[in-house]
């Protein structure tokens, strides 16, 4: 009963890699009709993934069966079973070796060393048409062992196959040798070289999906650190300009003029983010910054010493300072923020400190949020290190430091639309 089930399990099992192979196939004539006649031919990959294609070489065994058939072969029922058993194992380990699992597994083993007893059985009770079964064998060894030992294993069972070829054949033996080794190395070549390309193939998708994951971040750091330095800008003026309009109308459309501008300015740097090409600049983002905290009644103190600094390095203490400031205006409530960069020829030093609510407004989710926190992994690409904490004497302090010629990892938009 249990032999019975075992034959219907693989039964099935044929079935569904043979459906699986024609899904394949007509997958693959799918693609060669979206190719279009300039480019017939799409992207091949070696053989399918399926014993199917190990099939056609069991025609190699049609002259021992020709022998079964005319009578020619002793005890011709002892070489038919043998031949049957021949067969159901090759086909049975053929469909195994393009499964990993399964090619590793012991039962697949188990049943290559059962071919080669019934293939020395085979070949040297019977001669003759009955010696192709050794590169039959070379043909399962071949898909089933891959990598440095292929080459040990294959002189091995080739000179098997001679040694059994010369006690029966004599010198016809040496046609045996070469058939056995040139299927064994062959086949193990070509569906290494397959496999290899499928991990290719894979590894290749997988950098792509990891590259728009990296645009995706870096286009929602930008529009993140873009639109709440704007907004909160716009605010600020617009509470200022609301104040002033009772005193003063021209400073009230002083302050209009301003929002029209940040407006103006936010689109089109809006614009730069999404095509993934803005590079910050720190003078202006200083200039901005001293701008946003006038508006919002905070004295802002700015001092700037050391060497040139890169495009990179700029950029990237520009977002900090856009951040920081952001962050002073929104939630310190501060009379005075101080920003200072100090650069040398190998380090940069950028502190951004307030004298405002420091601990309190920590507790505001808006502080330490998606902003710094994508600002410290970014730094971090960069070599630098970026910390945000309550100071010591009050207020809120942000310091971050970079290397001199600090630039980014890789451009993301850049790795995006070469992959």
């Amino acid at each position: 009963m249990s032999w019975r089930k075992r034959a219907v399990g693989y039964w099935r099992s044929w079935q569904v890699a043979r459906d699986e192979w024609k899904t394949e196939k007509e997958r693959m004539k799918a693609a060669r009709k979206a190719c279009g006649k300039n480019d017939p031919r799409p992207e091949q990959l070696g053989p399918p993934p399926s014993g199917f294609a190990m099939l056609p070489w069991l025609l190699m065994g049609l002259g021992a069966f020709s022998n079964l058939v005319n009578g020619q072969t002793p005890n011709p029922w002892v070489g038919g079973l043998a031949l049957l058993t021949f067969n159901s194992l090759y086909i049975y380990v053929v469909f195994r070796a393009f499964d990993k699992e399964k090619r590793e597994a012991r039962s697949t083993a188990v049943a290559l060393v059962l071919m080669t007893l019934l293939t020395c059985g085979l070949a040297g009770g019977y001669g003759g048409n009955w010696l192709a079964f050794f590169p039959l064998l070379g043909l399962a060894v071949g898909a089933i062992t891959r990598g440095r030992n292929i080459g040990k294993v294959g002189i091995g069972l080739s000179v098997l196959g001679g040694a059994v070829g010369a006690l029966r054949e004599g010198w016809d033996a040496v046609s045996v040798f070469y058939g056995t080794f040139l299927s064994t190395m062959v086949t193990a070549a070509i569906l290494s070289l397959s496999e290899a390309v499928r991990e290719l193939r894979d590894a290749r998708e997988e950098l792509a999906r990891q590259a728009v994951e990296k645009e995706r971040l870096r286009f929602s750091r930008d529009l993140h650190d873009l639109l709440g330095h704007t907004l909160s800008v716009i605010v600020v003026k617009s509470e200022a300009a609301r104040r002033l309009a009772p005193r003063s109308m021209e400073a009230a459309l002083e302050q209009v003029t301003d929002i029209e501008a940040v407006g103006r300015q936010a689109l089109t740097e809006i614009r730069e983010a999404v095509t993934g090409y803005r590079e910050g600049s720190l003078a202006t983002e200083l200039d901005r910054a001293r701008s946003a905290l006038t508006a919002a009644g905070i004295e802002p103190v700015v001092r700037q010493s050391g060497p040139p600094l890169s495009a990179q390095t700029e950029a990237l203490l520009g977002w900090v300072v856009r951040e920081a400031v952001t962050n002073a205006v929104r939630y310190s409530s501060a009379t005075t923020c101080t920003i200072t960069v100090d650069g040398t020829g190998e380090r940069v030093r950028l502190r951004v400190s307030d004298d405002g609510l420091g601990a309190a407004a920590v507790v505001d989710p808006g502080i330490g949020g998606t902003g710094l926190k994508g600002l410290t992994e970014r730094l971090a690409t960069a070599g630098g290190s970026l910390e945000a904490a309550p100071g010591a004497r009050g207020g809120f302090t942000v310091r971050a430091e970079l290397p001199g010629g600090a630039r980014e990892s890789a451009p993301d938009a850049a790795l995006a639309e070469s992959v």
